[in-house]
């Protein structure tokens, strides 16, 4: 195992110096003048942003070979140096512990998945803490420090303050993670809603890149929903913006843990649909058995996830409705049944969405577990550049 890695501290810490390395970092490599003309600054601002990120070794400059004009000068390109700095990210879920290792780029070099025997935070953190042992060992020879640990939790997590206020899924109340983390693995570390860190990696690395507004929803054991408003990820006044899960569909619907009826995770949530199968077919299926039965066409499990669709696409709906994001990003375990219910989310988002919210573009991104821990990786990263560039 390696040592614990030495604290480093980002070269700068002005505005203006974390949105053109976030920029360069997310849509480079790029000219000078076009990474001007992206953060809106000048070409004189950006020249002393960028220098010393420059003599640091987080940024480098060059042209870019593939992309040389066949006439005239070359143009000189900025991109971030990915091998500069690791980070590592780390996904809990109620019964393992992903994690990966990635670059400063958030490239997993990196994935392990560690089975978890118990839920209560002490078998947690000794579980992150072997997670991060294992990849701190695994880092190939690379000399490059390790800057930040993420760690993403399902949940009411308050990013600020590194504390899980309330998960049901792991049955937490006001755990305060990042600071037991942190004595344990002896890194900075950055706790966060999963779905919100998630919608980190989109923005930075994914199918958000670029956009100003944007939703991603998450379809799986619960219902989430990242926001991104005027370029920021939103988590509101109280830390719970987003929660489509609980946005009330059917006012006669089924009982939802969180006390009310017919909230959308009440209907499609994995756990509710295997409950309304095995009401309707007498059988016990788990979710790959209940795929199978409606997938065989028995007619009630068929119906169950057309309900979960239509319950789905109402709640993206209330999403395109409220705040006109450019997309929306459906992704999560659950779009493996996306086959059974996507005509039912298109059909009921175009009914419920006003007007030209429903030009809303709609797409799904399937994205492993790894990518989840990937999106903890991003917030650490978040962190690191600066606080600027969180929400």
């Amino acid at each position: 195992m390696r040592p614990t890695p030495r604290a480093e501290t980002f070269p700068v810490n002005t505005p203006a110096a974390s949105q053109v390395f976030t920029t360069v970092l997310s849509q480079g490599p790029l000219p000078r003048l076009e990474v001007a003309r992206r953060v809106g600054l000048s070409p004189a601002a950006v020249t002393k942003a960028v220098r010393p990120l420059i003599e640091a070794g987080y940024l480098v400059e060059g042209v870019d070979e593939e992309a040389r004009p066949a006439l005239g000068r070359p143009a000189n390109l900025v991109r971030v140096d990915g091998g500069r700095a690791l980070f590592i990210g780390v996904k809990v879920t109620g019964d393992e512990i992903i994690g990966v290792l990635t670059d400063l780029c958030c490239r997993i070099r990196v994935a392990r998945h560690l089975p978890l025997p118990g839920r209560d935070p002490r078998t947690v953190l000794a579980g992150i803490a072997e997670l991060t042992r294992k990849l701190l060992a695994e880092t190939n020879g690379s000399t490059a420090p390790v800057l930040g640990l993420g760690i993403a939790v399902s949940g009411d997590v308050d990013r600020a303050e590194g504390t899980v206020r309330y998960s049901p899924f792991l049955e937490w109340r006001d755990v305060p993670l990042a600071e037991l983390a942190a004595m344990t693995t002896g890194l900075p570390v950055t706790v966060d809603n999963d779905v919100r860190a998630l919608t980190v990696a989109e923005q930075w690395f994914g199918a958000g890149v670029g956009l100003s507004d944007f939703a991603v929803v998450t379809v799986g054991a619960g219902i989430g929903c990242g926001l991104v408003v005027h370029g920021r990820v939103d988590a509101g006044a109280h830390g719970v913006a987003g929660e489509i899960g609980h946005v009330t569909v059917d006012p006669a619907g089924p009982l939802c843990h969180c006390g009310n009826r017919g909230c959308v995770e009440a209907i499609a949530g994995e756990a509710a649909i295997l409950r309304q199968i095995r009401e309707a077919t007498g059988e016990l299926p788990d979710a790959e058995a209940a795929l199978a039965l409606a997938r065989e066409g028995v007619a009630a499990a068929r119906d169950v996830y057309a309900r979960a669709g239509e319950a789905i696409g109402r709640g993206i709906a209330t999403v395109a409705n409220l705040l006109g994001p450019e997309r929306v990003i459906i992704s999560g375990e659950g779009l493996a049944a996306y086959d059974l219910f996507a005509e039912q989310i298109r059909d009921a988002f175009v009914a419920a969405a006003f007007g030209s919210a429903a030009q809303c573009d709609v797409r799904t991104h399937p994205l492993p577990f790894d990518e989840w821990a990937r999106g903890a990786a991003a917030t650490a990263i978040q962190s690191f550049i600066g606080p600027d560039t969180s929400r």
